[in-house]
């Protein structure tokens, strides 16, 4: 027999050096969304995936884990319960066996395609008749009315009761039978045990009121449950189903998205959503991207902008070319990562699992204990304390213990989404109310990445009106970042360039060239050293300016230097507010950058970063984020995903800026900021806060009310439809509690 060997893959939050890359749920195993079952899983394994309509909380994914994990073949289990689908790897020649596993457990595996990247649709939902509910209430109170007025006798009573649990409790009984024949102790076994129990004391009235209330609370909870589970599904409702497509005839035609063909021509009229990734060849409109990076404004767009699925197009008309697929659209991938996203458990959630584990067979030998030793050895009456066991049975089950985490869980990854902050799980959610220490890479993350001119100084007067349009002309044949923001600024002022012949470029250095048959130099400081045209009052000038976290280049001509140009990358406005708001929250900040040391202070001081560490390379920023662990800091790493890959994977949480449109930051962070604002850094902080927050409340809540139930059933004041209300009220309470995270 097959016995998982591992759980979910990921990293703990706590090992610094390893490298990172409901429904009503008492059951007492709560499995992880990926379970290995073979030690040497085959590499010709083939992965099939089913939808299970009933699969949607762990109560039911303990039971196919266990039932398949004794199949021969079965190699691996993948859990995606927001979707209610199942993947299993295998070796078999068909999915016969599997179908038929899942089938003894009273559920239904609907085969999908083992290809298909997105998650089949919906199916639509089996309507469900509200009169036996309604009949089962009527039948429970009347119960209830004739026993206490004894207007007809007992059978009488006996057969009304009976009539309200038929009504509602055959799936219950059910679903009973089914764990209790695979050895599980679940709500629906503990509840079927309770209410026969109480047949068979004799208390019908109030075994059909228990089975009539917990079967309202169950809906109620299933009803609330969706909410956190569509507010996820909902994000595939953003990119239409039709988009324009240009045909090899020239004519346009509505095409489904999914059969549009990379590099396909796609027209979009105003009003519209985008129904592909793509980039722009004509026209100028403004977009709502914020289903996307959260931005609260449209950007503008015009020929050579991206453009995302799933965003609104406000204005003006678009054609655009296709560059990626429907289904490896930034919003697919968003979807996909959410989804996902539930498997890397939380530390809160991965305590629950513990602790139900032992707790619920705890329960049912406390509840056996109850009945059986006072009567057998303190002289108790049978029929009291087995009454009040079968109460504890149901007081005392966990199920709003075991349901508070994921539920809190969902719907903080869900409200993060929705911000443009896309969290690989709820070990990161849950971990970014821990960080006191914030390292940030400068280039695009600090700083807009994009070098602008921000001085020019003529120093020999004889050209005057000449020098700029000397240097843009040289400029303009480089393509270095600093001869860019020449260039581009040249041309914002329209200069007139001239032509340049003998062009050169010195590397490290700059470039020369020759204008009107006479030679010019635009280059940096070491240029001017080699050139021995330096002198004690430019080395000055320089030196003030580079201090100022600028980068300065020279015009010279063979006599000496004719005027000097600074360059810098300008920093974000928003820059400023979220070092701000991470300094208002606690959280220290250091700068690390391979830039020279000048320019990392200048541009922590223009936004009050505590640190700067400049001239740093890969490894260095690796080393630097050691040095912090070593001081005691639970530190984060915000960076482009890649060139930071090796500290971003060593700190506890990495955060990719301006993951829009980029496969691998979505791929490899563990926070991805769908645009390149700083700021949601600190939001995310504060819904990690607030997650753990309503995580407290809800276990203090599951356990304070239940130990409070506990004693009154110990004292003989409860009874079972009080321990309904009790369970089920708290389960309803600590689900609506977590879906506060929802609110916008």
């Amino acid at each position: 027999m097959n016995q998982p060997v591992s759980h979910t893959p990921g990293k703990d939050p706590h090992d610094h050096a390893s490298h990172k890359h409901a429904h009503s749920c008492c059951s007492h195993d709560a499995a992880p969304a990926l379970v290995q079952l073979s030690e040497a899983a085959s590499s010709t394994g083939r992965l099939s995936r089913f939808r299970i309509e009933a699969m949607d909380c762990p109560t039911e994914q303990t039971l196919i884990q266990n039932k398949l994990g004794k199949l021969d073949g079965v190699e691996q289990l993948e859990f995606n319960l927001i979707n209610r689908i199942l993947g299993v790897r295998h070796t078999h020649s068909d999915t016969l066996a599997i179908e038929q596993a899942v089938a003894s457990l009273g559920m239904q595996a609907e085969p999908l395609s083992d290809t298909s990247e997105q998650a089949a649709p919906e199916p639509a939902p089996v309507k469900k008749h509200w009169w036996p509910l309604a009949l089962s209430g009527v039948a429970a109170i009347a119960a209830e009315v004739i026993h206490f007025t004894a207007l007809a006798p007992n059978w009488v009573v006996a057969l009304v009761a009976l009539l309200s649990i038929l009504c509602c409790g055959l799936g219950t009984y059910k679903k009973g039978w089914i764990a209790l024949k695979n050895r599980n102790l679940n709500i629906n076994a503990l509840m079927s045990i309770a209410v026969t129990g109480a047949v068979l004391i004799g208390q019908w009235p109030e075994a059909a009121m228990v089975m009539f209330l917990f079967t309202v609370a169950e809906l109620i909870e299933a009803r609330s449950l969706d909410r956190a589970r569509n507010a996820i599904g909902g994000l595939m409702q953003l990119s239409p189903d039709m988009a324009t497509v240009q045909q090899a005839d020239g004519q346009w035609r509505e095409v489904e998205v999914g059969q549009a063909a990379l590099g396909a021509l796609v027209r979009l009229r105003p009003g519209e959503r985008v129904g592909l990734d793509g980039e722009v060849v004509s026209g100028q409109s403004s977009i709502d991207q914020a289903p996307i990076t959260g931005e609260s404004l449209p950007v503008e767009k015009g020929p050579g902008d991206k453009v995302f699925a799933g965003t609104i197009n406000q204005a003006g008309a678009l054609e655009y070319r296709v560059t990626a697929a429907a289904g490896q659209s930034t919003l697919a991938r968003i979807i996909k990562a959410v989804e996902e996203a539930p498997g890397a458990r939380a530390p809160t959630q991965r305590f629950v699992d513990q602790f139900s584990r032992i707790y619920t067979p705890a329960v049912f030998a406390m509840a056996l204990a109850v009945a059986l030793i006072p009567p057998l050895f303190m002289a108790g009456a049978w029929f009291d304390w087995i009454y009040r066991a079968l109460v504890l049975l149901v007081v005392a089950c966990p199920c709003a213990l075991v349901i508070s985490t994921p539920v809190t869980i969902v719907s903080g990854l869900a409200a993060a989404a929705r911000k443009g902050i896309l969290v690989k799980g709820g070990v990161y959610l849950e971990g970014g109310r821990k960080l006191d220490f914030l390292a940030l890479d400068k280039t695009g993350t600090i700083t807009h990445g994009k070098p602008v001119q921000t001085d020019h100084v003529l120093l020999e007067p004889l050209f005057e009106g000449r020098a700029q349009a000397l240097a843009a002309s040289l400029a303009d044949r480089s393509d270095h970042p600093v001869s860019r923001a020449i260039a581009v600024w040249a041309n914002e002022q329209q200069l007139p360039l001239s032509d340049v012949t003998a062009f050169e470029a010195l590397a490290g250095r700059g470039v020369r060239g020759e204008i009107d048959g006479q030679l010019y130099h635009l280059g940096n400081h070491r240029l001017v050293e080699e050139l021995g045209l330096c002198s004690p009052q430019l080395e000055a000038r320089l030196d003030a300016l580079e201090r100022q976290g600028k980068t300065v280049v020279l015009l010279l001509d063979t006599s000496g230097p004719l005027a000097l140009f600074a360059v810098a990358d300008t920093v974000k406005e928003s820059s400023r507010e979220a070092i701000a708001e991470l300094h208002a929250l606690g959280i220290k900040t250091v700068m690390l950058t391979g830039d020279n040391p000048h320019t990392a202070e200048a541009i922590a001081a223009q936004v009050g970063i505590d640190q700067a560490q400049g001239n740093l390379l890969p490894a260095d920023k690796l080393k630097a984020i050691d040095d912090l662990y070593g001081q005691g800091h639970r530190v984060g790493m915000v960076g482009d995903g890649i060139n930071d890959a090796p500290a971003l994977a060593r700190a506890e949480i990495g955060f990719a800026m301006a993951a829009a449109g980029t496969d691998t930051a979505i791929e490899t962070a563990d926070v991805a900021l769908m645009d390149d604002d700083l700021r949601k850094i600190p939001a995310f902080v504060r819904l990690s806060r607030q997650t753990a927050a309503i995580l407290t409340q809800n276990i203090v809540l599951a356990l304070g009310i239940k130990a409070v139930f506990l004693a009154i059933t110990f004292a003989g004041m409860a009874t079972m439809w009080m321990a309904v209300f009790a369970d089920m009220g708290v389960s309803l309470l600590v689900v609506f509690n977590g879906l506060r995270l929802l609110r916008k």
